[in-house]
């Protein structure tokens, strides 16, 4: 639906869905290939990549184009200013000393996460996980609570989107099965996940919520397979996680 208001800029508004249109599975786009992700025609797909170009934020190859690390600047600057960012840092950096393990918040953006926080004690999985990063939501112990938290119908949809291509031997892919893993963090508040991200990862997660039983974020830990059997990990983490929550939920 085209926006009429005199305050909405169209061409900027263009401009976001052509950066949009890149991802992990699409990094080099050529005009055409960008105009087909973010609907538009190609002449106006091709006015965009040239500014971006021309802004530093795309490189151009004569053929295809490219983001920069300058547009990094954007997304950035976006989790600095988050105040929820802000606060959760130093909880964060206290918890994972507490317990020797990787803490992290994230949202939900449709169906992916994104962190916007994270204490690192070692690197558990192949990428380096840092804000910004995105993960599926319906397979990472974050994205279960966030979709928990939603009513069932939203959740069942955002899943039913969703690319249950599966990561690792032990992913889930059905749907019906993926909403039961959601039902249950619904029921017991929080959600555990063993190596369906990648082989060797487990992590458990809890939600965040705010002064009015708003649930604005989730916080995990995140832990080599090889430590704990995945089911002690309630047993053992659960208590510190929540006094975390409980003193965040008085300032959020």
């Amino acid at each position: 639906m085209v926006n009429k208001s005199p305050d909405f800029v169209a061409s900027f508004a263009k401009g976001l869905r052509v950066i949009a249109a890149f991802g992990a599975a699409h990094p080099r786009l050529s005009v055409a290939q960008a105009a087909a992700r973010a609907d538009l025609d190609r002449a106006t797909a091709r006015r965009c990549l040239l500014t971006l170009a021309a802004e530093g934020y795309a490189a151009h190859d004569g053929k295809f184009f490219t983001l920069t690390p300058r547009v990094l600047r954007l997304g950035m600057s976006a989790l600095a200013a988050l105040p929820l960012a802000q606060i959760v840092q130093p909880w964060l950096d206290q918890l994972s000393e507490r317990v020797g393990q990787s803490a992290s918040v994230a949202v939900r953006d449709e169906c992916e996460i994104v962190y916007l926080a994270r204490a690192a004690q070692r690197r558990v999985m192949s990428i380096g996980l840092m804000p910004g990063s995105r993960l599926p939501a319906h397979c990472t112990s974050l994205g279960r609570v966030l979709l928990a938290a939603l009513p069932e119908a939203e959740a069942r949809a955002l899943i039913e989107r969703s690319d249950l291509a599966p990561r690792t031997p032990l992913s889930l892919t059905d749907p019906e099965a993926i909403m039961a893993r959601v039902a249950a963090a619904r029921a017991d508040g929080y959600a555990i996940i063993d190596q369906e991200v990648e082989l060797g990862l487990r992590s458990i997660a809890v939600p965040l919520v705010d002064a009015r039983g708003q649930t604005v974020a989730a916080l995990n830990l995140g832990m080599a397979a090889t430590q704990d059997r995945a089911e002690t990990l309630a047993e053992t983490y659960l208590p510190e996680m929540r006094r975390v929550t409980a003193g965040l939920a008085r300032v959020i």
